[in-house]
């Protein structure tokens, strides 16, 4: 005769399947609305002479995602939206660069908010200086130049802009969106 399992055992895996619903739901949302904003991207009209330059929209669902959710959905919604977006809207090249730099400005991130040194303003815009240093050696590996590296101070001034603006709008939504309450972080 085996044992029946308990009414606390159906609790306990209720529980554990509504934060996984949760969780998923929320890595969802967080996807789409990172591709929404990747796709506004693509509309705005940013031309100032500086190859590479763009606003970032998407990297505050980034890092909204990595304080509220962790490094595993951060990667998740990071990468597959780099994915996505370059199948959607990009080339192979532009792929490849926004892959590196997704890569290295969320390691950057991640590194800079475990140390709790920095506010969520200082880890995006670190996230945005990186960001910008890792496409620009990206190009230089693909286009076979070091020649673009010139481009790197505008790019610098660049990704402290973004990150600094990314940074702002990103420490606002942490703070007013409580949602992950109901959902046990995963670092």
């Amino acid at each position: 005769m085996s044992a029946k399992p308990t009414d606390s055992a159906y609790s306990e895996r209720g529980k554990r399947s509504r934060s996984a619903a949760l969780k998923a739901a929320a890595g969802g949302t967080a996807l789409a609305t990172a591709m929404i904003l990747s796709y506004v991207e693509t509309l705005i009209p940013f031309n100032i002479g500086i190859p590479g330059i763009k606003a970032g929209l998407p990297n505050v669902v980034v890092l909204f995602v990595l304080y509220k959710y962790g490094i595993g959905y951060a990667a998740a919604v990071s990468l597959l939206r780099v994915a996505l977006a370059g199948i959607l809207f990009g080339s192979a090249p532009s792929f490849i660069y926004s892959l590196s730099g997704a890569l290295i400005s969320l390691g950057v991130m991640f590194l800079l908010k475990k140390t709790d040194l920095f506010s969520s303003r200082g880890v995006s815009v670190a996230g945005g200086i990186s960001h910008n240093i890792a496409q620009v050696c990206a190009a230089a590996v693909l286009m076979n130049t070091a020649d673009i590296l010139y481009y790197l101070p505008a790019l610098v001034i660049g990704g402290t802009v973004s990150g600094a603006l990314i940074g702002i709008a990103g420490s606002i939504l942490i703070k007013k969106i409580n949602i992950t309450d109901k959902i046990n972080r995963e670092d």
